[in-house]
């Protein structure tokens, strides 16, 4: 094999991710250290929303990492544009904010991942584990998950608080809500494993069967609750 050709199916081989963001300071900065990975290659950048949901369909990244506030078209309005178009779309928010709110939105479009700007250090690791197809979290965010979605069937949260809302919930409220859909109990055991960021395989060797029966499983089981990816099957098992 030719170096050309060498180099050819090492490119293959890396994590394409797109940048998004309205600061070219931040752009520049995270495809410096994004390119300086063994295994990835930045593919390409701009500057809001409205650019990313034009150039996703050209450059077709394996990830796309886009900012939350921007100008003329933000993160979450672009990712439900991009994520309508494209279902596996895998969509990882990097910001500055950890609002409960933007939170919320990220997670109900059923985004790969939240991180911190701030966390610099942690982004590498995160792309590559929403390739193995983990849901990943900055530090800020992950300790609120749990009190964003722990709110019981009946709406209330453990101190008798309600916690309805008005309009849709995170997951939707529709005639065929998750929620009343009977689950075997090996279901629900992969649903936790699943909500704790394992993949296929981690979750095989944890319950001892074929890495095939538990992707089998996980297929299912989407199909059953009618939600669309492993990060909305997290919210799925906080909410429950």
């Amino acid at each position: 094999m030719s170096a050309m050709d060498s180099k050819e199916t090492t490119d293959r081989q890396r994590i394409r991710v797109f940048i998004v963001d309205d600061d070219p300071i931040v752009r520049t900065s995270l495809r410096t250290i994004l390119d300086a990975q063994g295994d990835i290659k930045v593919c390409g950048d701009c500057g809001n929303g409205h650019e990313a949901c034009r150039l996703f369909d050209e450059r077709r990244p394996d990830i796309l990492l886009m900012d939350i506030q921007m100008p003329e078209c933000g993160g979450i309005e672009a990712a439900e544009m991009i994520i309508a178009a494209h279902p596996q779309a895998r969509i990882v928010f990097l910001t500055t904010f950890s609002d409960d709110e933007y939170i919320v939105a990220a997670l109900r479009l059923g985004a790969c991942g939240y991180l911190i700007k701030q966390e610099v250090a942690n982004i590498a690791p995160a792309l590559r584990s929403v390739m193995a197809g983990q849901m990943v979290l900055g530090g800020e965010v992950v300790g609120k998950v749990g009190s964003l979605f722990a709110e019981t069937r009946d709406g209330t949260r453990g101190d008798g608080s309600s916690t309805r809302r008005d309009g849709p919930s995170v997951l939707g409220n529709t005639d065929e809500s998750p929620w009343h859909v009977p689950l075997t109990e090996r279901e629900h055991e992969i649903i936790g494993l699943v909500a704790q960021g394992l993949d296929n395989k981690e979750i095989a060797a944890r319950i001892y069967i074929s890495e095939g029966t538990v992707r089998n499983h996980v297929s299912a089981i989407l199909q059953k609750l009618h939600l669309k990816n492993r990060t909305q099957l997290a919210i799925y098992y906080y909410k429950a």
